[in-house]
């Protein structure tokens, strides 16, 4: 049985998919972009910050699940640009510790909204 997770947390989904979908012990959490949900705009500050803000918005979907962020085990970057890589592992480095996710990174040709960088995660409900 699937249940959908939703938070006014994060951002609201701007097509019809879920911000995430708890099934069999997991949550699945869709691509979060880097919008922080009170102003509906990006962070400035480039690809760190919005690494940070997108990563926030991860960890409101899966704490509205129940989960949390140590237990993720899985999440794929999209980046718009793979020479912000080691910028994004920084910022990313911030939110996981001990054992970290396993981890796809791959440059997109474009993201939502113009945004740097987007996430998406499965975790442990």
């Amino acid at each position: 049985m699937k249940k959908e997770v939703k938070t006014p947390d994060a951002p609201a989904a701007i097509g019809p998919y879920s911000q995430a979908v708890s099934a069999s012990g997991f949550v699945f959490v869709s691509g979060q972009l880097p919008i922080d949900p009170v102003t509906g705009g990006f962070p400035e500050g480039g690809i760190e910050n919005q690494t940070r803000q997108a990563l926030r918005n991860v960890k409101a979907v899966l704490e509205a699940a129940g989960s949390s962020m140590e237990n993720v085990v899985k999440t794929t970057v999209f980046l718009k640009d793979m020479n912000d890589f080691p910028a994004m592992n920084r910022a990313y480095e911030e939110f996981f510790s001990g054992v970290c996710p396993a981890r796809s990174t791959v440059q997109a040709a474009a993201l939502p909204k113009g945004a740097l960088i987007e996430i998406e995660a499965i975790a442990l409900a």
